[in-house]
């Protein structure tokens, strides 16, 4: 895994951020995360977040998406996107370095 290319986010996956935060007391970041666990053996957390001294911080549109130190290895070349489909709306990532992943698309392995 090659640590100099971080993950990208895509304007429409800003864009959403922007829609979450318009009339929000508060302006969140978001974060994106990997943890063990999931059918897959690792998965994604992504939530609304404060930042860290040691995130990567990925910003447009006066947004901000938030890499922890220990879950950007496993993001390297990842896009992030928001899709929108008939059974949901979510935010989605597209991670080359995911050799298997679950049908619902949050959990991997690698």
């Amino acid at each position: 895994m090659d640590l100099t290319l971080p993950p990208k986010v895509t304007e429409r996956a800003f864009a959403q951020l922007a829609a979450i935060n318009e009339g929000a007391d508060k302006t969140q970041a978001l974060r994106v995360a990997v943890e063990g666990g999931g059918c897959s053996g690792f998965q994604y957390e992504i939530k609304l977040d404060e930042a860290a001294d040691d995130d990567l911080v990925l910003e447009s549109q006066g947004q901000k998406v938030l890499i922890d130190a220990v879950s950007l290895p496993f993001l390297a070349n990842a896009v992030i996107d928001y899709s929108q489909e008939l059974i949901g709306a979510r935010f989605v990532i597209e991670n080359p370095n995911a050799t298997s992943s679950c049908g619902c698309g949050t959990s991997f392995s690698i």
